[in-house]
Formats: structure tokens, sequence, C-alpha cells
């Protein structure tokens, strides 16, 4: 039922049709409260906290996956490469450990159904200490408590949580762009597209005119890549090319199942699809009554699925590593604005 009424909205949020225009005024109270929240934190009627480092938020303002977490490990490689030390904080999202509030580190050992799929990942792909909380500022203290090498913070998500100042901010869009420019419920957006913002990132093999127009803010452009898969339990990387005799399932419990999706179909591969909720936990084994010989499943998902007994050894499970890549001039900018801020 959840489902089917999250699939209603999706559709809704995409024109102005009479679900949407049903829904606009509860849309314009939901603004409005927003923009006066907003407010309270830049006239200072509500504190936000600073910490002693350069701070980056990679969010987005359109509800759901856009990407966020191929950007924040592709931003925290960039950081790294120009000889920085980047720490990455996150809510926890499909974890339990963020229900307490209490901010925990999470390595590349950790269960993700305690510290949730993403945030495992980064700490997975990128080597750089990760902490995760309710309160992103007491879990950057604890961050640099622990890493007091860091030099700099990203925060996966969290661009409305203004309680943690921020010293630059990355809003990235998808090709669904803004939707049809409402605030939810009426449509997708948790603000306005005018908000400002640093940088503006768009996850779309080409960002036409039109696009750029709707997203403002100069876009760059991020391109996901897969060219490889790899055996969920261990084994070499095959070509994606070299799959494509085989009788394929691709499954995704992501934000936007169909980018992943669709990146398979441009990799020249036909395979049936099954989209799950986001943060899906795979306890139900979605995979049991498929007919495939090989099941390709993202890598937020493989940190779940190599958790459980009775996936983990499945020899169809297959992950298909995905690779961001944008224009090294917008790491040059961040690099060049993290340096020009003054300390704390």
């Amino acid at each position: 039922m959840a489902s089917s009424l999250e699939t209603t909205l999706t559709r809704a949020w995409l024109r102005r049709g009479p679900l949407a225009i049903a829904l606009l005024p509860v849309a314009l109270l939901f603004g409005a409260l927003a923009a006066l929240r907003r407010r309270l934190f830049q006239s200072g009627l509500k504190a936000s906290k600073r910490l002693p480092v350069p701070v980056i938020v990679v969010g987005n303002i359109f509800i759901g996956g856009t990407g966020k977490t191929p950007l924040t490990i592709w931003l925290a490689e960039a950081l790294r490469a120009a000889g920085m030390r980047p720490g990455i904080i996150s809510r926890g999202h499909g974890g339990d450990a963020g229900k307490d509030g209490a901010p925990r580190a999470v390595t590349p050992g950790s269960d993700p159904r305690v510290v949730g799929d993403e945030p495992l990942l980064i700490a997975q792909r990128t080597g750089c200490p990760v902490v995760i909380g309710r309160e992103r500022a007491e879990a950057g203290r604890a961050l640099l408590a622990a890493h007091p090498d860091v030099d700099v913070l990203i925060t996966d998500d969290g661009l409305q949580h203004y309680a943690l100042a921020r010293d630059i901010e990355i809003v990235l869009f998808d090709g669904r762009g803004v939707g049809n420019g409402w605030l939810l419920p009426a449509g997708p957006l948790r603000e306005p597209p005018s908000r400002r913002r640093d940088f503006t990132v768009v996850n779309v093999p080409e960002i036409t005119p039109a696009l750029a127009r709707a997203v403002g803010g100069a876009p760059y452009r991020m391109l996901l890549s897969g060219q490889y898969a790899e055996p969920l339990h261990g084994g070499a990387r095959v070509p994606l090319a070299d799959l494509r005799a085989k009788r394929i399932v691709a499954a995704a419990g992501i934000g936007n199942p169909g980018r992943f999706f669709a990146m398979l179909r441009a990799a020249g591969l036909a395979p049936g699809e099954l989209a799950l909720p986001d943060h899906h936990d795979f306890l139900d084994d979605p995979f049991a009554a498929l007919d495939a010989e090989i099941i390709l499943i993202t890598e937020k998902d493989a940190v779940k699925c190599r958790q459980i007994e009775h996936l983990k050894d499945d020899p169809r499970l297959w992950v298909v590593p995905v690779t961001a890549q944008l224009d090294p001039a917008l790491a040059e900018h961040i690099v060049e604005k993290c340096r020009g801020r003054s300390p704390a």
C-alpha cells in the first residue's frame, strides 16, 4: 500500500495534474513553514553550530535519491588528491544506530543494519573516517576528536539540517530536474529551486538547456558509469559486455532504480528489472523466485546482501561498481573555497 502511494505521488510530481493541484494549498503551508525555519537560523534566533574545519554539504532538494553517495565518494577522493584529509558525517538512514542520536563511527566492517547502507559503502570505498549521528555537529565533533588530522568535513545529505553551519553547499539533481516545480506534497521539492547554493550538479549523461534553466546555478554534469561486474562472494571482475548472452535480472533498492537500469542498458545489456524500495533490507530474499543466471545489484545493496546468510554465497548475485565522473574544475573550485575559509 505504501509502495502504491509512493508510485502515485511520484507520477503526480512530474506534472501539474489534478492530484498535484489538489495538494497545492498544503504545499504552500509547507513552504511557508520551511521559509520561517530558514529565517530563524539566518537571523540567529536558532543557533547554527560551527566546526573548526570547513564543512561541505552534499544534498538535494528533490526528495529521494539523486546520486548523493557517488558524489560524496568522488568529492572525498578529489579532496584527498588535492592534499586534504577529509572526514565524512551522515545521518545514517536505514540503520538502527541513528535512532538514539548518539554519534557512532562507521568502519568497513560495520553492520549496515546498525549504521546504514550508504555510510558503510562510503567508508568502504573511500577509506575516510565516517561518523553517523542525528545531530551532524555532534557527529562532526566526535569525528574530529577521534581523527584530529582531518581538515575538511563532508556531510552526506543534511542540506536542510541548518543546525550545522556550512561553508559550501552542493545541490544535486538528476534527469527529473525539479519535477513540476512545486514543494511537497504537491511536488517533489523540499525547498524552492531558487534556493541559494555554491554549486549545482546534475546526474545525467547530458545537460540540456531546458534542464539547466530549471535547476539553475550553472550546473556541472555528473556521469555515473559501470563497466564491470564482480561476484558478490568474491572473484574476478568481468566486463559487462561479456554478460550479454546471459539471462540477467537487474535489481536495485535505491532512491531511483531506473537510473541503475538505464546505465546497464547503455552498456548493451537488456536485463529484466526488479525495483525495490530505497534501503530495502533483503531479509525477505526478493531473488528467490527469479529465473536468472545472473542478478546484477548495486554496491549499496551489496553491503547488506553480504551480511545475510542465505544471500552472501548466492552465485547469481553480481555487483556493479559505479564511478562518478565530473569536471575537475569543480574540485578545484571547492578546494579553493575550503582553503580560503577563515578558521572558526
